[in-house]
């Protein structure tokens, strides 16, 4: 595609520069190279992939105590159902 043809060309200019910099870039481009041209294409993100890694990394910490795995599955799953409200207000204010 042509996005990749430009991200090679930015890639092979980064290279010539010999600048530590430049260099370091084109490498994290070259690592990533892949997911950029799938986004770039199918327009996809891997944000509510890493959401939910997110949530069960915390109730695997805030769980050492559960009684078994099951019930730790089950954790996740009710987690995974409750919406998330951001910046969630800790007190209601009555009129």
């Amino acid at each position: 595609t042509k996005m990749a043809i430009e991200i090679g060309n930015i890639m092979e200019i980064c290279q010539a520069t010999n600048n530590e910099h430049f260099i370091w870039f084109s490498q994290l481009l070259n690592n990533h190279f892949e997911g950029i041209i799938a986004h770039a294409t199918y327009k996809i993100s891997s944000g509510k992939i890493e959401g939910i890694n997110q949530k069960i990394k915390t109730i695997r910490r805030h769980g050492y105590g559960y009684p078994d795995d099951e019930y730790f599955f089950l954790k996740v799953i009710d987690a995974s159902r409750k919406k998330y409200i951001r910046n969630q207000r800790s007190h209601k204010i009555n009129d």
